[in-house]
């Protein structure tokens, strides 16, 4: 689907240097230090000027709604959107904090969406279905929402986004999360089963219900099968969105446990995308340890965050701006 070369590491050293020369105790800046040097090898630059960050909310509704396994209806998907376009929810406070860009995308709302400003509509159908009793989408709708959040993030690229933030809405889409954590992890089902949005006890168990009938239809660790087997057109877009902004060395800065479903499913596709990421966040969401255990990544922030959005992605933009002015703008230590 697309090609992602390992990055080029011989510049380590001399980013490894620059840092030790500047104005500071060698060392001092810990983990920021370790994401300078992430980012100058992404830019491919010893000094990585970054230009401007986006965050990118993918929205799209799922059929395993109908076995109960929300608090909330589907209906609360569009209204969300709704909201992003109008300038009131968290992820466009936090994205107006960070100085960044704003888009939403429809990859597959069940209710009609009326276009504002920063809207896009990319439906691939008005939701999926119930990934319970069928495939959440076919094979070659799973390909089309790919396609199109590569295309996407190419638009976003040749528009100056260097910091590329992207983020989630659908209600069901932990529950299709943790199944396609469950398989390309792998992990077990238990490890990855959270409450969501606040499910009560009675909810908690229809999601388990819901998640095991699911997964005992398939048994694929196939990426694109598994994304077709259990959704959203959502996740399946953003997918394809990392893995178009990984292509063109931009910073892809991951959220929490969906978004991080959508890392893990790119990752399966071409493993060097993996070298392109930040990951924002510790979602409170049991599952988000699997991922960043299967890829072996720190998270930034431990907030215990759990709303999506792509929320803890645009908190972290200041920390990938402050990280990379290490070395662009402190001075170098006197010699």
């Amino acid at each position: 689907m697309i090609d992602i070369l390992p990055l080029d590491r011989t510049l380590e050293p001399g980013l490894r240097k620059l840092l030790d020369e500047k104005a500071k105790p060698v060392g001092s800046l810990g983990r920021l230090e370790d994401l300078a040097i992430d980012i100058g090898l992404i830019r491919g630059a010893l000094k990585p000027e970054l230009g401007k960050a986006l965050s990118v909310i993918f929205a799209g509704d799922h059929g395993i709604t109908e076995e109960g396994v929300s608090s909330h209806p589907p209906e609360v998907t569009a209204a969300m959107v709704h909201n992003f376009i109008a300038g009131g929810a968290t992820i466009s406070a936090f994205t107006r904090i960070a100085g960044a860009g704003l888009k939403v995308v429809d990859a597959g709302v069940k209710f009609p969406v009326t276009p504002g400003p920063g809207f896009t509509n990319a439906r691939i159908a008005a939701g999926t279905k119930n990934a319970a009793v069928e495939p959440a989408m076919t094979r070659a709708q799973c390909e089309a929402a790919m396609t199109k959040g590569i295309a996407l993030a190419q638009e976003a690229v040749t528009e100056g986004f260097d910091i590329l933030a992207p983020g989630e809405m659908g209600i069901g889409n932990t529950t299709s999360a943790s199944l396609i954590v469950h398989r390309l992890a792998p992990a077990t089902l238990d490890a990855v089963i959270g409450r969501g949005a606040g499910l009560d006890d009675d909810g908690l168990a229809r999601k388990r219900a819901a998640v095991q009938k699911a997964a005992a239809r398939t048994d694929s660790t196939e990426p694109l099968t598994v994304l077709a087997e259990f959704g959203g057109f959502e996740i399946a877009m953003m997918c394809g969105f990392m893995l178009g902004g990984a292509a063109e060395n931009r910073i892809i800065i991951v959220d929490g446990f969906i978004a991080g479903a959508a890392a893990l499913a790119a990752c399966r596709v071409a493993p060097h995308a993996r070298e392109r990421m930040v990951f924002a966040h510790r979602s409170a969401e049991p599952g988000a340890k699997a991922i960043l255990d299967t890829l072996e990544a720190d998270a930034l922030l431990d907030l215990e965050l759990r709303l999506g959005e792509g929320s803890g992605a645009a908190l972290a933009i200041p920390l990938v701006r402050a990280a990379a002015a290490i070395l662009t703008d402190l001075a170098d230590y006197p010699r």
